[in-house]
């Protein structure tokens, strides 16, 4: 298994880097917002989406509006919710409106609905997985899904989907249609954009070895790949004999080997692959 240097980082300092996550993310949600969801009407959820559809109809600026519906929710959420959401999240809801305000004069950077609608989304995305990797959020109509999901009973998951859906509805009613679905396609992204951020492109397999030659194929992988393997109890289904699975994850650049490496052993092993989108742990991404 591969060696590892344990790194230990000074506590002080590391909730110095979560607070500089939150700002970083903050202002790039903040700029795309101005630079490419606000000049092309798209209203694609959140507070963010309120402020698009409320400065279209009554010309009220958007960072206001943000600061008037981030900080009550905030502080509902803190009350009503029983729970601190500590200092991060209460900056993360202040600097967002504040740089959306300083910002609100930069030129569109596209004028084109589609071009913002999907830009658009993956800097907000983006901006977001950074404050989330922070270990905070933005506050706004997460918080007020939350107080629902309290007092309904719904789930989580569905109250934030009432909320944005019916923010893409409104903002369907106030511009139009087309408008509507442009909004859902910068939901979509932003959703995918902050998965990408959180799990990371980079993508590794776990393997599942069922072989006859158990002692070889563990040794080579030990060895040849310098990976650590598990082995799980488990009986064949036909002839309900023990057949022990040898569970192996590797990098994607060592999956090759890996295969390799058993057809020479065994040429009739039977192999399972999946991907692994995040793995934690020695040799791997540290936690």
């Amino acid at each position: 298994m591969k060696k590892r240097r344990n790194h230990t980082i000074n506590p002080t300092l590391e909730k110095l880097i979560e607070y500089v996550y939150v700002l970083i993310g903050s202002g790039i949600v903040a700029v795309s917002f101005n630079v490419f969801l606000l000049p092309n009407r798209v209203a694609s959820g959140g507070v963010s989406g309120i402020s698009t559809i409320l400065d279209a109809t009554l010309g009220w600026e958007p960072a206001y509006v943000q600061w008037a519906f981030n900080i009550p929710l905030f502080i509902a959420g803190v009350v009503l919710l029983g729970r601190q959401y500590g200092y991060k999240t209460l900056a993360g809801t202040i600097f967002l409106p504040f740089v959306v305000f300083l910002t609100n004069d930069v030129k569109p950077w596209t004028l084109d609905p589609l071009l913002g609608s999907l830009f658009g989304g993956i800097g907000v995305g983006l901006g977001l997985g950074i404050v989330f990797r922070g270990n905070a959020s933005t506050g706004g109509t997460d918080l007020a899904a939350q107080i629902i999901h309290k007092y309904t009973g719904l789930s989580l998951g569905t109250c934030v989907a009432l909320i944005d859906g019916l923010i893409v509805l409104s903002a369907a009613i106030v511009f139009d249609i087309e408008r509507g679905l442009y909004a859902l396609i910068g939901l979509y992204v932003t959703s995918k954009t902050i998965d990408l951020v959180q799990v990371g492109i980079g993508r590794s397999k776990m393997a599942m070895v069922i072989t006859n030659q158990q002692d070889e194929v563990r040794e080579a992988i030990l060895n040849k790949i310098d990976r650590g393997v598990t082995k799980l109890s488990a009986y064949g289904g036909y002839t309900d004999q023990e057949r022990p699975i040898i569970m192996c994850v590797v990098d994607q650049t060592e999956f090759t080997k890996l295969k390799q490496l058993v057809q020479s052993i065994d040429p009739s092993a039977f192999v399972i692959v999946m991907d692994a989108s995040e793995v934690l742990g020695e040799g791997f991404k540290r936690a």
